[in-house]
C-alpha cells in the first residue's frame, strides 16, 4: 500500500485524547520493571488511518537499523508518511513529551527518564522490548589480548598506562569513546578506580569504529567503549575488559559507580497519546521484535553504503514469517 494519508484532525485528537483519560486506568505500565503489556487504544478509540508519523533516530547504526525496517513497513504496507528526526537520546525523550516525535526505536535503560515522564509526566509509555540485548563495556582489540593476557582485568590496566599514552593525553593512558552524547560512565570508572587514563572522544560511532579497526589491522595500542548488538563484532572479536561485576544499584549515583555497565533489554517508548491513538503504525511499532543477529545483518548492509529501503527490503524479503506477525493486521 503506497497512498500517504493525511494526518489525525485537531478535533481528532482532542476526542482521542478525551477517551484516553476515560480508559486511561484499564492499563498499568511499569517503568523499570518488568515488560510493559502490549498497548492498546482505550476504549471508544477506533483504528485509523495511519497519517504522518514522526520517528527518533539516534546516533548509532543499530538504531538506525531498527528505524529502516520499521519504516520500510510503516510506508509501504500501512500507508503511512513517516518524517524522521535526527537528535541525541535525551533531545528524543524531551520531544516524546512534547507530542513532536511520536515513538523511540531502541532505548538503552535511561531508568531516570522513564521516572520522569512515564512515572511522574504521564506523558509517554513503555512500548515493548524489541528483542536486542544490549550490552556496554570497555575493549581491547584482540592482538592485545593475545599478547597481555593480563590486561583484560581493570586491575592490571595502570602496567600498561605507558602503552596506551598519546598525542595529548598528558603521559596518561588515552581511553577513547565515541558519541559523548551515548550512555557512560567512563569517567567515573577511571577516577572511582584509581586508573590514570583519560577519556577522549571521537564524536561518533563510526570514528570509533574505524579506531578499533585501525588498532587490530595496524598492531596499535588501544583501549576504548563499545557495546552490542553492533556489527564490527562479527568482524573483529574485541577482547572484554573485565570490571568490577555489575549489581543492581551499584550505578546508580552516577558520580560514585565503580562497577561494570548493567546488561539491557533494549524497548520501545512511545508518545502516550500516540500509543493509544489506534494508529496501525504504533501497533506495528509495539509489535516490533527481532534478534541481535538480525539487527546486525541490516547495520551491517546500512555501513556498506546501503540505502536504508534496499538494506530493509534485503532483510524483509527473506524474513517475512517474521514481520508478517508485526502488523496490526496480523499479516
Amino acid at each position: 500500500m503506497t497512498t500517504v494519508r493525511t494526518r489525525l484532525t485537531a478535533v481528532n485528537r482532542r476526542a482521542r485524547r478525551a477517551a484516553l483519560v476515560a480508559g486511561a486506568g484499564l492499563l498499568a505500565l511499569s517503568a523499570c520493571g518488568s515488560p510493559a503489556p502490549e498497548v492498546v487504544p482505550a476504549p471508544g478509540v477506533q483504528p485509523t488511518d495511519c497519517g504522518t508519523v514522526t520517528l527518533a533516530e539516534n546516533p548509532w547504526v543499530g538504531y538506525s537499523a531498527n528505524l529502516a525496517v520499521i519504516s520500510y513497513l510503516a510506508r509501504n504496507e500501512l500507508g503511512c508518511e513517516v518524517k524522521v528526526q535526527k537528535e541525541a537520546e535525551a533531545e528524543s525523550w524531551q520531544h516524546l513529551a512534547d507530542g513532536s516525535v511520536d515513538a523511540i526505536l531502541e532505548n538503552w535503560g535511561h531508568d531516570d527518564l522513564k521516572k520522569k515522564y512515564i512515572d511522574n509526566d504521564k506523558v509517554a509509555v513503555e512500548a515493548g522490548l524489541t528483542g536486542n540485548q544490549g550490552e556496554i563495556g570497555w575493549y581491547v582489540p584482540p592482538w592485545m589480548a593475545e599478547e597481555h593476557p593480563d590486561i583484560t582485568s581493570w586491575r592490571n590496566l595502570d602496567k600498561y598506562t605507558d602503552l596506551f599514552a598519546a598525542p595529548g593525553s598528558g603521559g596518561q593512558g588515552q581511553f577513547l569513546a565515541g558519541d559523548p552524547t551515548y550512555v557512560t560512565n567512563d569517567k567515573a570508572l577511571i577516577k572511582n578506580l584509581g586508573l590514570d587514563f583519560k577519556v577522549v572522544y571521537l564524536g561518533d560511532e563510526d570514528k570509533l569504529i574505524e579506531a578499533f579497526r585501525q588498532a587490530e589491522r595496524d598492531r596499535e595500542p588501544m583501549i576504548g567503549y563499545f557495546y552490542s548488538p553492533q556489527w564490527l563484532l562479527s568482524e573483529i572479536e574485541l577482547a572484554h575488559v573485565k570490571l568490577p561485576a555489575y549489581t543492581p544499584g551499584c550505578d546508580a549515583d552516577p558520580e560514585t559507580v565503580r562497577c561494570d555497565y548493567q546488561p539491557f533489554d533494549l524497548d520501545k517508548i512511545q508518545n502516550r497519546d500516540f500509543a493509544y491513538s489506534g494508529s496501525p503504525a504504533a501497533a506495528l511499532i509495539q509489535r516490533f521484535r527481532w534478534s541481535n543477529d538480525d539487527q546486525n545483518q541490516v547495520a551491517r548492509d546500512l555501513n556498506a553504503g546501503m540505502q536504508p529501503d534496499e538494506a530493509a527490503k534485503r532483510w524483509l524479503d527473506a524474513n517475512e514469517d517474521t514481520w508478517r506477525e508485526w502488523l496490526p493486521t496480523g499479516g
